[in-house]
């Protein structure tokens, strides 16, 4: 059971680094074995599987409607497990539509291996409730182990089935097997019933109205863009754009999940509405993670091209294109991917889910533009002109954001906006 007792923002730092630590060996397995996997797997092949895990994304994400983000807001054990329930239930039926989709997607000329969607599916929710069970728990030693668990051992399994000419089917099997392992590691009940299904349901209602759409269309405009992609300059351009982004997010993976992981149920013990103090933590924050972007940036300007082709293979060399004029991008994701738990524990979802629409809408017509007009590195250009502009109205407003600084005052429903 967490610890109620503990100052809202205390102990951040401790948690962070502990998930830090857990993200940076579960990252760098992944990275230091990408130049195997370029030599085990061809570009056509990588293109091809981040098509099938862009879809199975997409669908995992929402897999439990979101409710288990509710998690770290609920005030007791009872509705905890309520919402524990409720979650289990409905990734069950999303699990069985995403078969059907399956079958679809087979009939409509998908390679046999579209018959691990509704495992991939299945696997993504139930490492996501899991991960929220622990987080409400704060238990980051264990969340810490289980990123190790989750992508150091897809990393290792997806070598092995690349030294065992599993092709497509190896690199989708692997991440799989990887995410079920680490959901075992947390220890996440798998059974039981808790009453009160339908008022929590209810009351944490925001999360499947708002969370959900603004997560689906998050992951929609991945899945769009590798789409685009492929079918503009086909499967190897994938490929390219599947590992730059893979190689590229990977410093936001790492520092964004660990932050985010710490900075939510701190947030939401200190209340829905933000003080001056929480606002300054926040501020806090963002100039830490801005101040590891800028080299990060600089770095990809200068060495990219080079960099990947002689870590992966000269083959590789465009994907380094892209990945240079991807940098700006990349940068502002970095700063900004930690801090969407911010308007979830400031119950300001509605706020975030209609900036988002206007983001991804600008991300998809920006690629699209930058395709017809200069290629996958003509694209990158476009998608990184885009989100400077976008990214940074959206990091303004949240470092003025309004704030309250009566902490006795009990929380309110009504969704905050700047």
């Amino acid at each position: 059971m967490r610890d109620t007792a503990t100052p809202p923002l205390q102990g951040l730092l401790r948690a962070s680094l502990t998930l830090l630590a857990g993200g940076a060996l579960a990252q760098a397995l992944p990275l230091l074995l990408g130049p195997l996997l370029t030599r085990l797997f061809t570009p056509a092949q990588f293109g091809q599987y981040h098509l099938f895990a862009a879809v199975a994304t997409n669908l995992g994400v929402v897999a439990c409607a979101r409710y288990e983000f509710a998690l770290p807001l609920a005030r007791s054990d009872d509705e905890a497990q309520a919402l524990r329930v409720l979650s289990l239930r409905i990734l069950l039926g999303v699990a069985l539509a995403s078969a059907l989709g399956a079958l679809g997607w087979a009939a409509l000329g998908g390679g046999a291996w579209v018959a691990w969607l509704p495992l991939a599916v299945a696997a993504a929710g139930v490492v996501s409730l899991a991960t929220l069970w622990a987080t409400r728990e704060q238990r980051f030693s264990a969340l810490a182990a289980a990123r190790v668990l989750q992508y150091g051992g897809a990393a290792l399994a997806q070598v092995a089935a690349g030294w065992a000419g599993a092709g497509v089917a190896g690199l989708i099997a692997a991440p799989i097997a990887a995410t079920l392992l680490a959901t075992v590691w947390l220890r996440l009940p798998l059974s039981g019933s808790a009453p009160g299904l339908g008022a929590v349901a209810r009351q944490h209602r925001v999360f499947p109205l708002l969370n959900t759409p603004h997560a689906f269309t998050g992951a929609l405009q991945d899945t769009l863009g590798v789409a685009l992609i492929a079918a503009s300059l086909g499967p190897a351009a994938a490929g390219f754009w599947g590992l730059g982004l893979r190689y590229l997010k990977a410093p936001a993976t790492l520092v964004g999940s660990a932050v985010s992981q710490a900075l939510y149920p701190k947030l939401a013990q200190a209340g829905t509405r933000p003080t001056r103090a929480a606002r300054a933590a926040l501020r806090r924050v963002m100039l830490v993670l801005a101040a590891l972007a800028l080299p990060l940036v600089a770095l990809l300007w200068a060495l990219a091209p080079w960099g990947f082709a002689w870590l992966f293979g000269a083959e590789w060399r465009e994907a380094g294109e892209l990945a240079r004029a991807l940098a700006v991008y990349i940068g502002l994701h970095f700063v900004s991917a930690p801090l969407a738990v911010v308007t979830m524990a400031w119950q300001a979802q509605a706020w975030a889910l209609k900036l988002a629409l206007v983001g991804q809408v600008a991300f998809v017509a920006a690629l699209a533009a930058g395709l017809h007009w200069g290629g996958l590195t003509g694209a990158g250009w476009a998608v990184s002109g885009a989100m400077l502009l976008y990214f940074g109205y959206y990091l303004l407003q949240l470092a003025f954001w309004p704030v309250d600084d009566d902490t006795a005052t009990e929380p309110v429903v009504e969704e905050s906006r700047p």
